[in-house]
């Protein structure tokens, strides 16, 4: 019954897809991961996310004031 539970709370964390990809593109994308098919989808999920937030970011560009300086954090190191 453990081991069962365990199942059941691993697949709740995720999610099982199925996904037609240009096989070329995957073979491109896992060699430059040097990962298998299932680490190299989620690293590229994970840059898809991140860009979207970097573009967020590059929107609040100069519109944010900072209450120290470059000169400031560069002192600090």
């Amino acid at each position: 019954m453990l081991v069962f539970d365990m199942v059941s709370l691993a697949m709740a964390a995720g999610r099982k897809i199925t996904v037609e990809l240009p096989e070329d593109l995957l073979e491109q994308a896992q060699r430059a991961t040097g990962t298998g098919i299932t680490a190299t989808v989620r690293t590229g999920l994970q840059l898809v996310a991140a860009s979207h937030a970097y573009s967020k970011l590059r929107l609040l560009r100069g519109k944010v004031r900072l209450s120290r300086t470059t000169a400031d954090l560069k002192a600090d190191r």
